[in-house]
């Protein structure tokens, strides 16, 4: 029975030991800077400053449509296999669905950008 768990517990042990040299490296070789500075300390993007704040919000608009975009995600990774089993159907009844689906969520008005 242990022989059974034998490959799991070579693989945790592996990478708690790849986790741990890779921290224990980090403290070793990793850059000590005593005195920080405000432009080391800044957050930027593709090497450009960030002009965002930290008190900037984003709007609830933006939060909807990325749940949005994984229901719909979600949708298709649970529904293709579906559609593919039911081959009498095919493709038909999983666009079906999902045009259903993206016509209920488009009249609830979820998807106009405020």
């Amino acid at each position: 029975m242990l022989r059974s768990y034998l490959p799991a517990i070579v693989f945790l042990l592996l990478g708690s030991a790849v986790g741990g040299l890779f921290g224990v490296l980090n403290l070793l070789t990793g850059v000590r800077n005593t005195h920080r500075k405000q432009s080391k300390t800044s957050p930027y993007e593709c090497g450009l400053p960030s002009e965002i704040q930290r008190g900037f919000r984003f709007g609830i608009s933006f939060y909807l449509i990325a749940m949005l975009f994984i229901l719909f995600d979600i949708e298709v990774i649970f529904l293709y296999p579906i559609a593919v089993q039911l081959r009498s159907f095919g493709t038909f009844v999983f666009v079906a669905l999902l045009m259903v689906a993206f016509v209920y969520v488009w009249r609830r008005g979820a998807l106009e950008w405020k």
